[in-house]
């Protein structure tokens, strides 16, 4: 069995592949933690869902926390017995990146977009990773890379709100009805709400317009708060588990027959 790990700047999402996807979990990035506590984390996680921490034969990993890294790997050998897959710069990905910062594209992006074609193949591919941070990433029917853009998420948006002002409330992010709301609360939402739809429309219409000029192209979403707006008409598929696919296939191609150290 395959334990494939996205480590994002809030949470770790997480899943369990044996040929599909068993099932996932999540465990808060933002808290610090050793090795032997991730191991055991992740070894009870595995026994709630009657799966032997010995059946773990693969570990995966897209982080864009590097700070982590060496905790996952330690806790990788020393808790499961194998050498963890890192994804990036210089793996194999199927996808042509010709500029210099395609070349350091995040490991997330890389799987996100790697997990997008095997949902449509051969097809013009938008997608969109909602986060921590946004990100809008376009791929050519060719699999040529033709750029991206980043933006705040939503929870950084409100954190920020609230950070930098007096008397701001923190508010729940819901989809609202209306853009003029009456109370602080509600004007909160409505801006938050409206503001990523504006965003997300324009960035849209833009990143297709460049790359794909009057090409179809699809687009794929991912992430929590993408769900807000799921019925906008603004992209045609949702993917809540993108990114562990993504990181399975890319496992796949660079390792298709790990070895498991003797313990």
């Amino acid at each position: 069995m395959l334990l494939a790990l996205d480590v994002g700047n809030t949470q770790i999402f997480a899943g369990v592949f044996d040929k599909d996807l068993l099932f996932r979990f999540r465990k808060s990035s933002q808290v610090i933690f050793t090795a032997d506590e991730l191991g055991l984390f992740l070894r009870q996680i595995l026994r709630e869902h009657e799966v032997s921490p010995n059946d773990i034969t693969a570990i995966a990993v897209s982080s864009v926390v590097p700070d982590l890294s060496h905790t996952i790997a330690t806790c990788a050998r020393k808790y499961f017995g194998v050498e963890p897959f890192f994804i990036r710069s210089g793996i194999k990905t199927g996808i042509k990146i010709t500029t210099v910062y395609g070349e350091k594209l995040g490991a997330d992006r890389l799987s996100d977009l790697v997990g997008a074609q095997q949902i449509r193949p051969d097809e013009n591919l938008i997608v969109l990773d909602f986060g921590t941070a946004n990100t809008y990433d376009a791929l050519s029917k060719d699999k040529e890379y033709k750029g991206g853009c980043i933006t705040a998420g939503l929870g950084t948006r409100l954190k920020a709100l609230c950070l930098h002002t007096a008397l701001l409330p923190k508010v729940e992010i819901v989809q609202v009805r209306q853009a003029g709301g009456l109370s602080t609360e509600e004007q909160m939402q409505a801006g938050l709400y409206y503001g990523q739809l504006g965003e997300l429309k324009e960035l849209v219409y833009r990143l297709r317009l460049e790359a794909f000029k009057k090409e179809k192209a699809v687009v794929i979403a991912t992430g929590g708060f993408a769900r807000l707006f799921e019925k906008c008409g603004l992209f045609d598929i949702y993917e809540p588990d993108l990114v562990l696919h993504g990181i399975k296939k890319l496992w796949q191609m660079n390792q298709e027959t790990p070895k498991r150290k003797t313990r």
